[in-house]
């Protein structure tokens, strides 16, 4: 008699509205608006961050399916140039294996792609195949996810919201708010002056005891962080985020050496594997590593990751990423809470992350979220969605 755990298939969709790839969104929702990016130095790129092609890639769906006919699936993004790789290189070392071998795929993976890969898209790949081993093998045993690496330390998760509005977020019962920055270096004084007002603005309105963060999402360089930090020295800025390009570990080093009493630095969202983030930690770059488990290795590596932050005293506070990052927080006393992208346009009201592409996708009510005993992570896909996915595009540059 066979083994019904074992792989018999290994396929892929994507999709390039929904889903992993949020910032596939229309012109009017705040996460395509301005804010300040790695690109804002040109001129032409800066009033949204879709003209110089962030949603460009689309989600990644990998499902992966056993001899027993269960089946999982994994999300992250990279599109069709990570769905090739799944599919002509890395489904070579699934096929036949059974669903439980986590680990050696996992390494195999890894090995078999680094002559290409460690980052970007082939990392990406590696999280969803991860992932869709994970969910499957939950669905193989009956078992949450979180179960599986350890067990619920809390009841609830409690979540912070990144979004442009921390007061409404304050309103909905989040225990903080994280805010986009504006401007850019290249915007000068008078954008340092405004981005300084704004945040003192939301201070304001949000109080004095609520959670306010800065993402500055890769834009900025050293000289501007110093400034902007002093500057909001007066507005009690609990932490400042990825405010360099992430190979600069020597730039994070200074901004944590530099930065006042009370302010935090937080990076590694665009960070992968435990390799790149012991260079952070050994640095001393940062007080939060982000690591989304869509894209720095999938939750094999994310639970390497997070072992190896405990060790450095560092927390562990994923990037969003939907449920793949809440069966992880739930189970870490070091990670205190997770957070929560507002992705309603206006980001006054809480929906889906990942919306449309998980049916029962768990959502915060009056900032907490409960997960359920369901297999795997809990979620199905979205099929009529799946169904309507696009074929590979062809050269469509003029």
């Amino acid at each position: 008699m066979s083994d019904p755990r074992r792989i018999a298939r290994v396929s892929c969709h994507v999709l390039s509205q929904g889903g992993a790839d949020y910032h596939a969104q229309g012109s009017d929702h705040w996460i395509v608006g301005r804010i300040a990016t790695p690109m804002s130095r040109y001129p032409q790129y800066r009033a949204s961050r879709t003209s110089w092609g962030l949603d460009v890639l689309g989600t990644l769906v990998v499902e992966v399916e056993t001899t027993g006919g269960v089946v999982g699936f994994g999300v992250s993004t990279g599109g069709w140039p990570a769905a090739w790789i799944v599919e002509n290189h890395l489904r070579r070392f699934l096929l036949g294996a059974r669903v439980d071998e986590i680990e050696r795929l996992w390494d195999q993976m890894y090995r078999a792609t680094i002559f290409y890969g460690r980052k970007g898209l082939a990392m990406n790949a590696i999280s969803a195949v991860d992932l869709a081993l994970w969910d499957t093998l939950g669905r193989v045993r009956q078992e949450p996810v979180y179960a599986m690496i350890g067990g619920a330390v809390r009841e609830h998760i409690a979540c912070y919201a990144t979004g442009p509005r921390p007061d409404l977020a304050r309103e909905m019962g989040f225990v903080g708010g994280k805010l986009p920055l504006t401007y850019a270096p290249a915007d000068g004084a008078e954008g340092l002056r405004r981005n300084i007002e704004s945040f003192a603005a939301m201070r304001q309105a949000v109080g004095e005891d609520f959670w306010l963060m800065l993402d500055c999402w890769m834009a900025l360089d050293l000289p501007y962080t110093l400034a902007l930090m002093e500057g909001l020295r007066p507005y009690g800025l609990r932490w400042i985020e990825e405010c360099l390009l992430p190979d600069d570990y020597w730039g994070y080093a200074r901004i944590r050496a530099a930065a006042p009493p009370g302010t935090l630095v937080a990076t590694g969202e665009h960070e992968a594997t435990r390799h790149g983030f012991r260079l952070l930690l050994e640095m001393k770059c940062a007080d939060i590593i982000q690591p989304d488990v869509g894209w720095c290795g999938g939750l094999t590596e994310l639970l390497r990751i997070s072992a190896l932050a405990d060790a450095h005293g560092v927390w562990t506070i994923p990037h969003g990423s939907s449920v793949y990052s809440y069966h992880f927080v739930i189970t870490r006393p070091e990670t205190p809470f997770a957070e929560f992208l507002m992705m309603a346009p206006d980001a006054a009201r809480v929906v889906p992350m990942f919306q449309p592409l998980l049916e029962d996708e768990p959502v915060p009510v009056e900032g907490r979220l409960r997960l359920t005993d369901r297999p795997g992570f809990g979620v199905e896909l979205n099929r009529a969605l799946l169904a309507a996915s696009e074929a590979p595009p062809r050269n469509t540059l003029t």
